[in-house]
């Protein structure tokens, strides 16, 4: 499975602070969980990781 492939799954995304200061993207679908723990600096990479994919994704869209 590629990033272009697409797929007829639907999935629950939540994203938030833990307590112990870690950032957790917390994924559930079909039955499944996936927590995934990253330090602030690290979610802070990923965040400009998907601000960039957005610009990206405007260009190709116009």
């Amino acid at each position: 499975m590629g990033i272009n492939d697409e797929r007829e799954i639907e999935a629950n995304l939540q994203i938030g602070p833990t307590d112990s200061g870690m950032v957790r993207l917390f994924i559930e679908s079909q039955g499944i969980e996936v927590p995934m723990d990253f330090d602030p600096d690290e979610a802070e990479e990923i965040a400009e990781e998907i601000r960039a994919a957005a610009a990206a994704a405007r260009v190709r869209g116009s």
